[in-house]
């Protein structure tokens, strides 16, 4: 764990420990712990009350007892960026000129009274922030050997399919290999198992790591422009045209990882 917070606090009592000094050893350098019980000894063996200490492996541990007091400055700031995002939003010209756009449901909802008249309460949002959901149907428990049963059907399943596709695969194979020479089949074996491999790697992923997954290949991305760019200077009219549409599709995801890794990154950014 990178970040610990602990909260354990008992009026009138020692705070217990929970998070040991082999604990905090065993932590990377640079996490850090926030022990809300500072003020009766906290709950981690390395805790300072009002203090804040690194350990010998470099992990920060924050034992201040004020929290209450400094929470004004976070709470002010939040504030700030909130009203800061408004204005932005009255003044889409940027030019200091206020445009109280009623149509838009923040500042319809955040107006009190409009050109003399009473305009709270406001009317409910046009678009609900989360769709309603159906209720779902509770899911028949099943016994052990039906689950069983059903995994095994799930895992028979699977196999047929791979194993048809491989078949038919290796028949594909040898029929362009009964016409194509030994050199061509040599690259376009390759480059099916390449296609296989790939499909199967990225068929497993979770829908989530989707994006990262894609940002991340822009190294094979690279490689695949290197190498059509090599192939573009061919006689053959087939090979060029083969090529300029690896570079296009290439570009566009190397392209696009670098244009999802910049939104992710800002993400973690301060507005």
């Amino acid at each position: 764990m990178d970040i610990v917070i602990t909260t354990a606090l008992i009026p009138g009592r020692p705070a217990p420990k929970l998070w040991l000094a082999d604990m905090v050893s065993m932590m990377k350098p640079g996490s850090v712990v926030i022990d809300l019980a500072a003020e009766r000894g906290g709950n981690c063996d390395l805790t300072v009350p009002d203090e804040k200490v690194v350990s010998p492996n470099g992990v920060t541990i924050v034992g201040y007892t004020d929290y209450p007091s400094r929470m004004a400055a976070q709470s002010s700031t939040l504030y700030a960026t909130n009203i800061r995002h408004m204005l932005t939003d009255l003044t889409p010209k940027k030019d200091g000129v206020i445009v109280q756009n009623m149509e838009d449901d923040v500042i319809r909802g955040a107006t009190v009274t409009h050109d003399g008249a009473i305009t709270f309460p406001p009317p409910p949002p046009k678009i609900a922030a989360i769709a309603a959901q159906k209720p779902k149907e509770k899911a028949k428990e099943l016994t052990p050997e039906e689950k069983r049963a059903k995994e095994t059907a799930a895992f028979r399943k699977a196999t047929v399919s791979q194993v048809t596709l491989l078949a038919v695969g290796t028949a594909l194979l040898m029929l362009v290999g009964i016409y194509a020479p030994a050199s061509f089949m040599s690259h376009f074996i390759v480059f099916a198992l390449s296609c296989f491999i790939g499909f199967q790697v990225i068929w497993n992923v979770s829908h989530s790591l989707h994006t990262p997954l894609m940002a991340v290949t822009n190294a094979i991305s690279g490689i695949v422009i290197l190498g059509a760019l090599l192939q573009i200077g061919s006689g053959n009219w087939l090979v060029v045209i083969l090529a300029a549409i690896s570079v296009l599709i290439a570009s566009i995801n190397i392209v696009g990882g670098f244009l999802v890794t910049r939104r992710m990154l800002a993400m973690f950014q301060k507005s």
